[in-house]
């Protein structure tokens, strides 16, 4: 009578697979923060590139084995947490908003507080995702995810070294795009998520042939490809919400 069953003793420990994505994530956004604070911001840069595919595979190798859990997915929350909202505030900080504390008074405040400000909607952002995982439509996210964002803020310093631009001469359109990914994160503007492409079954030509196209001009210039890619459907999201107000101020007018 005291005996466990084996279904009971499973439920307490964790599936290996996925959370080793999860956590090779976690460790790629923890390696991004060490090489911006040793000033290797093309490697950090690159390192929050990397968590994004990892963090992208854990949830797939999770369905595709038939490992899915509660704990692997609050774990894979805590990790995109560091990768995605402390890794990427803290690179831009080490690379530009950190230089606007020699302009004193509020200015000298404004660069970490941005970078906090980012931080905290990453944290908000997934915060509400978990909340409302299986009661929203799945082919929209709410607000820009916190890859995506953290790709605009790593692709711009990478984009930006590979031109040979330093942060310090770049710190103002830094802290527009610091606080604006931030904001859209928590806003309710509404992102295609892709999630209706089926990956494993069969696709149109066009739609193979677009893939391929898409991994040969990546590889031909990475950093201005990645940041230019992401910032478009970073704003995406914006334009696509003006058009819907915009459609819906029309029949309305036409109603009347």
């Amino acid at each position: 009578m005291n005996e466990e069953s084996p279904q009971a003793r499973r439920s307490r420990g964790v599936y290996l697979l996925p959370n080793l994505f999860t956590t090779a994530a976690l460790f790629c956004g923890f390696y991004a923060i060490i090489a911006a604070l040793r000033g290797r911001f093309e490697v950090a840069a690159i390192a929050v590139f990397v968590a994004m595919i990892l963090d992208g595979l854990d949830g797939r190798v999770a369905r595709m084995t038939h490992t899915e859990s509660e704990f692997g997915a609050q774990y894979d929350s805590m990790a995109d947490l560091v990768s995605f909202g402390l890794a990427p505030a803290l690179i831009m900080y080490e690379w530009a908003l950190g230089s606007m504390a020699d302009m004193g008074g509020f200015l000298a405040k404004l660069g970490w507080l941005a970078a906090f400000f980012y931080t905290v909607m990453a944290a908000l952002r997934l915060a509400r995702f978990n909340v409302q995982l299986g009661s929203t439509d799945k082919r929209y996210f709410i607000g820009l995810p916190s890859p995506s964002a953290a790709a605009i803020m790593a692709g711009m310093v990478w984009f930006c070294a590979d031109l040979g631009l330093d942060g310090p001469h770049t710190r103002w359109p830094a802290l527009i795009v610091t606080i604006g990914a931030g904001a859209l994160m928590f806003s309710n503007i509404l992102y295609f998520s892709f999630k209706q492409f089926d990956l494993r079954g069969r696709m149109p030509f066009m739609t193979a042939l677009l893939v391929v196209l898409i991994f040969v001009f990546t590889s031909i210039d990475p950093p201005k490809v990645l940041f230019l890619g992401f910032l478009i459907y970073g704003l995406s999201g914006p334009v696509l919400y003006l058009t819907r107000r915009l459609r819906a101020r029309r029949r309305a007018q036409e109603s009347e």
